[in-house]
């Protein structure tokens, strides 16, 4: 086990050229992995969406800003969604979390066949009336590849994704991490040759990683020593519901709905599927709620 922080670092490489962020997020991974009790496939498919849920809300705008990530696919793995914030704080979950498929004939786990064709959306609210929604077809399934076709074609901005879980083979989350990297606008031919070059060098993002790189030596590996890290967050698996919340919902219930509830004399179970947790309200509590009304 190392002792790396999951975070979120941005900044700008090759004379302010290209644009990048890059993640590690074993931590995230792994909390995702054992709050939904997820198969080796399954984390993968979500550690690797949740990766990207950290840097794609640390592109976010306004510290309110909430992007959505939704996978539909055909395969066993069903759907996967994932929430990010602005502070790099996501949570996610899958439709199937014990979906267990061979490994690939390279060892590796076999995500695009969990996952399958279908659609990816990327659902980006900055609270105006209403949301961004963009849509593109999964490419492979491999989601670091059909978010690179995303922004080429739903945001026309020439990007590389990379993500990459590491699973131990005791079925923990070993490592964890991604990174996204985009030309700007002004990207001279030269940058571009580059960059294509660099990319094709990058076989897993995991490995450099497993090999004791940190976060920062990742990016120079990658992008050269004279990468400028310009901004640094933690990121973390973060779930916003909790009990008050909870309660404001039995509450928009309404009056006559709740004292139904406390006639059939049994107590009231929410739960929360991002995170997994329930939440148990008694008949009595339920009697405290209509006398607060």
């Amino acid at each position: 086990m190392n002792n790396m922080q999951d975070e979120v670092i941005r900044g700008m490489a090759a004379g302010n050229e290209v644009r990048f962020f890059a993640a590690y997020t074993r931590g995230v991974a792994e909390e995702a992995r054992k709050r939904h009790e997820l198969s080796p496939v399954a984390a993968a498919a979500l550690g690797r969406t949740l990766t990207a849920g950290t840097m794609m809300g640390a592109m976010c705008k306004n510290d309110t800003d909430v992007l959505t990530l939704q996978i539909k696919g055909d395969g066993p793995i069903g759907g996967i969604t994932v929430t990010a914030k602005a502070d790099a704080s996501v949570k996610g979950l899958v439709q199937n979390p014990d979906v267990i498929l061979p490994a690939r004939a390279d060892g590796h786990l076999d995500v695009g066949s969990a996952v399958g064709r279908g659609m990816l959306r990327v659902i980006r609210d900055a609270g105006l009336k209403d949301p961004y929604v963009g849509q593109t077809e999964l490419v492979t399934g491999e989601i670091a590849e059909d978010l690179t076709y995303y922004f080429a074609s739903s945001e026309q901005i020439p990007t590389s994704v990379g993500l990459g879980v590491l699973m131990h083979p005791d079925n923990y989350v070993k490592h964890a991490g991604g990174f996204i990297i985009q030309l700007m606008p002004f990207a001279s031919d030269m940058t571009v040759r580059w960059l294509e070059e660099v990319l094709e060098g990058v076989h897993s993002v995991t490995e450099y990683f497993d090999d004791g790189y940190t976060l920062d030596e990742f990016v120079y590996a990658l992008l050269g020593r004279d990468a400028a890290i310009e901004k640094r967050m933690p990121a973390a698996f973060h779930c916003d519901c909790s009990r008050s919340r909870v309660e404001k919902v039995l509450i928009s219930i309404g009056r006559n709905d709740l004292e139904d509830m406390i006639r059939e004399g049994k107590p009231v179970n929410l739960h929360c599927d991002f995170c997994n947790t329930d939440y148990t309200f008694t008949v009595d509590e339920l009697k405290c709620i209509v006398a607060k009304l």
